[in-house]
């Protein structure tokens, strides 16, 4: 008699269900992903942010480089003029890998008009 309970004991380990073990894989994959939708979603708001703080540079930048370029174009339409000042500027820059391009022949002379 021991052994027929012994037996059905054994028998009800047997029929024991997966579904705990696959509940608690589905629910931490399910957390898993979670965690990495929220961690890439503040990277990428702090990345629009990072984008947002140079914006301002940048355009200062923008500025600075249309002043320098407009200066340098400046410089050597005067040099073409003939203006020794302006002349070895030009050449001192050429021989430190500066080129200046000067701008379109149409803008010319818009300039010397002035």
């Amino acid at each position: 008699m021991n052994e027929h309970r012994h037996e059905s004991g054994s028998g009800r380990q047997a029929e024991k269900s997966a579904f705990p073990a696959l509940l608690i894989a589905l629910l931490a994959l399910i957390g898993w992903f979670s965690f990495q939708a929220i961690q890439l979603f503040e990277e990428r708001n702090a990345l629009a942010d990072s984008h947002q703080a140079q914006e301002q540079q940048m355009q200062n930048a923008s500025k600075m480089r249309a002043s320098l370029d407009a200066m340098a174009s400046e410089t050597a339409r005067l040099a073409q003029q003939g203006n020794a000042s302006a002349r070895t500027l030009i050449d001192e820059l050429r021989k430190r890998g500066v080129t200046i391009n000067p701008k379109d022949k149409a803008a010319s002379p818009a300039l010397a008009d002035k």
